[in-house]
Formats: C-alpha cells, structure tokens, sequence
C-alpha cells in the first residue's frame, strides 16, 4: 500500500490513529498505486485536538518517535482490538444517554405525580370538609324531624281525645 503524506497536521498523530487514517484515507486516493494530486486543507490546532479528544482513553495512547514504518504496521488482531474498543465505548456513551434521558423521564414523571398526588389531597380535604357540613346538616334535620314526629303524635292525641269528648 503506498504511504500517505500527512503533512497537513500540525502536530504528530498517536500511532494507532495515525495507521486508522492513513488505511482508511489512503485507499481512497490513490489510483494503480500512484497518488492523486490533492490538496488538504490546513487544519488548526484546535482542531486537531478536538480530533484526537474523539479517540482519547482512560489510558492515554502515547506516539512513537520510531521511523514512519513503525506507524504504516498494524496488527490485525490490534486492529480488531481497537475497533471493538471504540465499538464499545460509543455503545457505553449511547447507554449511559439513554440512562441520562431515563433518569429525566422519572424524575419529570415523579414531578408530575407529586403534583397530582398534592391536588388529590386538597381536593379530598375539601370533600371531607363539604361531607361535614352536610354531616351537621343531617344531624340537625334528623333532630327536628324528631321533634316534628313527636308533635304530630301529640296533635293526634289530642285530635283523638276531641273526637271521643264530641262522640
């Protein structure tokens, strides 16, 4: 495979993602083996770390001071070993959103409950209390129902006792 030149960047790459760019770019610019003329854009620093933060591990990847052959050389199963890595921290990055936006569902759910949960209270006070009154209410017609009752019985009597004296 014919080397890629990166002079474009501003400083050098870590190995691993130095070999990741040059395997995947060079393919794509080169025709019989000879090199396109193509001109990069010249990127800056900042933008080159934002770049490398994309790739950075808990384990910082150091860059070889080694000749550019040590950079060209990657072993399959590193390959493979570093593609699942990235694999599974994007997966890990993906799982820890969907637990984020969770989290946030619950919370706005639990909110929502507990303002609900409140309005059911003050709703249930206010029954209690109209139950009261009407409770009060009943009692207080219950007794004069009684007292009425009572009256209307003695009317009766009386009516009757009447009726017997006229008789």
């Amino acid at each position: 495979m014919p080397s890629f030149p990166f002079s474009f960047l501003l400083h050098p790459l870590p190995s691993l993602i130095f070999s990741l760019a040059q395997s995947l770019i060079s393919p794509l610019f080169s025709i019989s083996g000879k090199m396109l003329d193509f001109q990069f854009p010249v990127l800056h620093e900042s933008e080159i770390q934002e770049f490398l933060s994309l790739f950075e591990t808990d384990q910082q990847v150091t860059s070889q001071s080694g000749s550019e052959d040590t950079n060209t050389a990657v072993c399959p199963i590193d390959e493979r070993k570093r593609r699942r890595m990235i694999s599974n921290r994007e997966s890990a990055r993906r799982s820890r959103w969907r637990k984020k936006k969770h989290l946030e569902n619950l919370s706005n759910e639990m909110n929502r409950l507990v303002s609900q949960n409140r309005e059911y209270k003050n709703r249930l006070g206010s029954v209690k209390h109209h139950c009261h009154l009407v409770g009060r209410d009943n009692e207080r017609l219950t007794y004069e129902y009684l007292a009425l009752r009572n009256k209307l019985r003695d009317l009766y009597r009386i009516l009757a006792t009447l009726q017997k004296q006229l008789q």
